[in-house]
């Protein structure tokens, strides 16, 4: 099985177990084993399933101001965690093509197979949430009709992102492309790097 693939039927399933419960602050077991690729997908997946969910209930114009500002914290601490994943993801292929020596003509790509993989798992959601869409009874036809269009796009994104993610995979595992992982730096949740957060006394 190809890692697109994988991917593509974790999150999926993962997507269909959230709903299942549908609960931002459901707990759910990791089906797979620790240190493991699936593992990190898996994780992956139900950090964006939640973090999309929160967005969702932020957008809420009657929401409380202090709820709001929680949430939106909240937001900031999963954004963190999804980037932790993204690099642990990455950190993975690292050491799979680690024996690997890059021919001499080979060329890094514009993104890593990690940040590939995290639109791959949003994707995944928004295919869930426009098959919701086109399933409704209470939409117009109108309505239903552009959803289903919106949802064609995605699963033709979802057909070439995979390709494209596992031709990837196939360059760096054949020297054709080499791979670094640039730690994101965030900088607005450093106490030492954010100025709001270092000028308070």
């Amino acid at each position: 099985m190809s890692i697109s693939e994988t991917c593509n039927r974790i999150f999926e399933a993962t997507t269909l177990l959230y709903h299942k419960h549908d609960d931002v602050d459901a707990r759910v077991e990791n089906p797979y084993p620790e240190r493991t690729i699936k593992n990190l997908l898996f994780t992956k997946n139900w950090i964006d399933a939640v973090q999309w969910h929160l967005e969702d209930i932020i957008r809420n114009p009657e929401i409380d101001p202090v709820e709001a500002l929680a949430i939106k914290r909240r937001i900031d601490r999963s954004n963190q965690d999804r980037t932790d994943l993204v690099e642990l993801i990455d950190s993975y292929f690292l050491d799979q093509y680690k024996e690997i020596i890059p021919l001499p003509n080979a060329t890094i790509n514009t993104e890593s197979p990690a940040w590939a993989i995290d639109r791959l798992s949003i994707l995944a959601l928004k295919i869930y949430h426009m098959q919701q869409e086109v399933e409704r009874n209470d939409a117009s036809a109108e309505h239903i009709e552009k959803c289903r269009a919106k949802l064609a796009v995605l699963l033709q994104q979802r057909e070439d992102l995979s390709t494209a993610i596992d031709q990837l995979i196939a360059d760096i595992a054949a020297g054709r492309k080499y791979m670094k992982v640039y730690k994101q730096m965030k900088m607005y949740n450093d106490p030492a790097l954010n100025p709001i957060l270092y000028g308070k006394k």
